[in-house]
């Protein structure tokens, strides 16, 4: 049998128009290499059949979202390396200077720290005197937005990512 997952021109296109006015609603830019962003965005769209979530087409997945979330794009990474490096970890995203030329791409190291410090991570004790606080505030990992209520929001007003992105900060 083949477990091969084909994902269609149209799809992809469908998949780039959305990434594409997402990008410029939330202040990001898209790499201006269509083709080269489509492959990406294809990689994108085979994880989701694949996992049931859109992990990075550039890393390697647990293909347990839990274990994944970090690299669900945009990734917990991207900010940062877009700002530093001019693009995310698989430049799907770039900065403005990478647009207009004045920067140019080169690669990007890894900040996905190895799965043992991720998981150690996961299990750090929050302090017992923020805990107090009335309401809880919630982060978001991949923009870092910031808020005050009982449960995370659906979807970041900022980066437009999903509520399971949100992690408990204090």
């Amino acid at each position: 049998m083949n477990s091969e997952i084909i994902i269609t021109p149209e799809e992809v296109d469908r998949a780039y128009e959305k990434f594409k006015k997402d990008a410029g609603s939330g202040g990001y830019n898209l790499n201006p290499d269509i083709e080269f962003t489509k492959g990406l965005i294809n990689g994108l769209l085979v994880n989701e059949k694949r996992y049931g979530y859109q992990s990075c087409p550039c890393r390697l997945a647990a293909g347990k979202k839990v274990e994944d979330l970090d690299i669900v794009c945009p990734c917990d990474y991207r900010d940062q390396d877009v700002v530093e490096r001019g693009a995310c970890y698989c430049a799907l995203y770039v900065s403005q200077k990478v647009l207009d030329g004045t920067q140019e791409l080169h690669s990007i190291p890894e900040r996905r720290p190895h799965r043992a410090m991720r998981m150690k991570a996961s299990t750090a004790s929050v302090n017992p005197i923020i805990s107090s606080l009335p309401l809880p505030v919630w982060r978001c990992k991949v923009c870092g937005y910031l808020c005050a209520r009982d449960g995370p929001p659906e979807i970041c007003p900022i980066c437009k990512a999903k509520k399971d992105r949100f992690e408990r900060f204090i």
